[in-house]
């Protein structure tokens, strides 16, 4: 499989689906490059085919009326189905992009969706939510070291507990990894700061 063209087709399908974005700074596009890259260094398993081209594919869709999940597993089998992909391989790749946002189900996920749901969620936590949180409050009105401290403490305390969304050994490590480095920052920032 030539990722490299899958690539450019998320490129140019992440910049026109009409995603409006919540932060100006924040890319879908780069979003989707560091969950691909999280989900190779996931892998311990599974189809490796599967895992690339689901985390790839997994934010192309959105549509202000339906799941940006269900919106996006239709233009990915659309398109995976026009570079002749297995079929068998296109429909579990529809699946994992179609609940890939389902972070608290219970259900017996697949390994391959189970590795994609975790480096979805990793994106979102440790280092990179410390420049997330700074670069949001930078451009609030009245921005300060504090307000962003706040901003940053706050977060820490709503996803600590979502270690729970993981779903495998792998992202639990990374995730209560990156817990930990929220937690060191946030202490040294409070020495810093009061």
């Amino acid at each position: 499989m030539n990722y490299a063209k899958v690539i450019d087709f998320v490129k140019t399908q992440t910049a026109v689906n009409g995603r409006p974005p919540n932060y100006p700074f924040r890319s879908r596009f780069e979003h989707t490059m560091r969950v691909y890259r999280w989900a190779i260094k996931l892998q311990l398993g599974g189809d490796l085919d599967i895992i690339v081209l689901a985390a790839l594919l997994h934010d192309v869709g959105w549509d202000d009326e339906r799941p940006h999940g269900e919106v996006g597993a239709e233009i990915a089998v659309n398109y995976l189905d026009s570079l002749g992909v297995d079929p068998q391989k296109i429909a579990k790749i529809g699946e994992i992009i179609m609940i890939h946002e389902e972070k608290d189900t219970d259900a017996d996920l697949s390994l391959e969706c189970r590795i994609v749901m975790d480096a979805d969620l990793l994106d979102e936590v440790g280092a990179i939510s410390v420049l997330w949180d700074s670069m949001a409050t930078a451009i609030e009105d009245e921005a300060s070291y504090k307000r962003a401290y706040y901003r940053i403490k706050n977060f820490y305390k709503i996803n600590k507990p979502k270690i729970k969304r993981c779903k495998t050994e792998a992202g639990r490590l990374e995730y209560s990894k990156r817990m930990q480095l929220l937690e060191d920052f946030i202490f040294q920032l409070e020495k810093e700061l009061f």
